[in-house]
């Protein structure tokens, strides 16, 4: 069964981070597996318009206003004229969002099922339950995921939390890994030096433990001569480890690299001997699989899905706790593995072509499920709340009216390509 295929995420290249290589990656892999795949994202600078990455691939980087986090600003039916114009002309008849905080991911599948398209969405985050934000978080997470067809997520741990948050049936949930390209990742042992390094490729912000890496990195220099840190990405975090590192005078012992593009990615981690992971939530991270594969010493908070992600023997646990990590670091440096040995291990475990097929088979099944009714979305909705239920009822009605009002007025005929806003030059990317 062909699909056309329509991944939607306001997180895509050139951003860098771990959901844009995913969506990345899958995308390649589900056109190599005969399918239509487009990818649908606001633009980032001069990039607007339809552009084509890697021959095959058609990106539309939609002119729309970025408000927080590199997130579009929430309209609900403000974006209908532009979504509605690429799904018809495209033919799509599968709408894959991705991130729990895109808001166009969550608008896109919104029209479509005012437009009668499946949905998947594929959640990559871990949420909380107790603070106000992610109350209000997780209440507009079940709102807009009332009346998808299935949900993916990366791992047991990141299921439960989405079904939970969601409140989705479990049956309409499925777990399907990250992955990654082992060949990019292979042990090169001539690019290490004599010296220990410590390599750290994250996010600086608070969700990644950067208040530990604060506290870990003068006590792991004071007590050994002989190991250095390098630091990869950036954020508002980065002050504090600039200041750790003036304050213990490391300057010669921890480098900092800034945002680092994914392809450079492999180069760095054969510079080192250890990762070091102190996240304090987090579904799956594929940076420590990365690391493993290029043979390096896993340490990492035990938090999320992370103990599913690794045989045992193949990364070294630690709670949530500087002491913790701190031990788990100091008998990993007089520890010596096999890096080739390593290599082998984890490069069958995660791959795209496994983790495609699987998704195709998500496609499959969402492909059986009955297109959206008008009635049913009515009746999937008044079951969210007497007031929250009834407004989200408006919204549908005035985005099926809004549809209805286009359709009149901008008819899209089969096959018709780059209407309005779509004459954008081609460029590749």
């Amino acid at each position: 069964m062909r699909h056309s295929i329509a991944m939607v995420s306001d997180f895509f290249h050139p951003n860098v981070g771990g959901v844009e290589n995913h969506i990345y990656q899958l995308s390649q892999c589900v056109l190599q597996l005969g399918h239509k795949v487009i990818i649908i994202t606001h633009s980032y600078e001069e990039r607007v318009g339809l552009h084509f990455v890697s021959g095959m691939l058609r990106v539309y980087y939609l002119p729309l206003f970025v408000a927080y986090n590199q997130c579009i600003l929430p309209t609900i039916t403000g974006t209908l004229p532009m979504i509605r114009t690429i799904l018809l002309n495209e033919e799509i008849t599968i709408v894959h969002g991705h991130s729990s905080f895109s808001i166009l991911a969550h608008e896109t599948m919104f029209h479509a099922k005012t437009l009668g398209i499946r949905t998947v969405f594929t959640d990559h985050s871990l949420f909380g339950f107790a603070d106000t934000s992610s109350i209000v978080t997780n209440k507009i997470l079940e709102l807009f995921l009332t009346d998808i067809n299935f949900a993916i997520c990366v791992s047991h741990t990141s299921k439960e939390n989405t079904v939970l948050r969601a409140n989705l049936d479990p049956k309409d949930v499925f777990v399907i890994p990250n992955a990654i390209d082992p060949s990019e990742f292979i042990p090169r042992e001539e690019n290490r030096g004599k010296r220990l390094l410590i390599v750290v490729m994250s996010r600086l912000v608070y969700r990644k433990g950067i208040d530990f890496l604060a506290e870990i990195i003068p006590a792991v220099c004071k007590k050994f001569d002989d190991v250095d840190f390098l630091i990869g990405g950036d954020g508002p975090k980065r002050l504090l480890i600039e200041e750790t590192r003036e304050q213990f005078r490391l300057h010669s012992r921890v480098t900092l690299l800034g945002s680092v593009p994914h392809e450079k990615v492999p180069n760095i981690l054969n510079k080192g001997h250890i990762f070091l992971n102190t996240s304090l939530t987090e579904a799956f991270c594929m940076a420590i699989v990365e690391a493993a594969c290029c043979g390096l010493q896993v340490v990492s908070t035990s938090v999320g899905g992370i103990p599913e992600v690794l045989p045992s023997d193949l990364i070294h646990l630690a709670e949530p706790r500087v002491d913790s990590l701190l031990q788990a670091l100091y008998d990993v440096i007089v520890k010596v593995k096999q890096k080739e040995e390593m290599h082998l291990r984890v490069a069958p475990l995660y791959t795209w072509p496994k983790v495609a097929k699987r998704t195709e088979k998500v496609y499959n099944a969402a492909a059986f499920r009955p297109k959206p009714q008008l009635s049913n979305r009515i009746h999937k909705f008044y079951r969210c709340g007497p007031v929250i239920g009834r407004i989200c009822i408006l919204f549908i009605l005035f985005n099926h009216f809004l549809c209805c009002l286009l359709n009149l007025c901008r008819p899209i005929k089969t096959k018709q390509r780059n209407n309005g806003y779509l004459k954008q030059k081609k460029k590749s990317s």
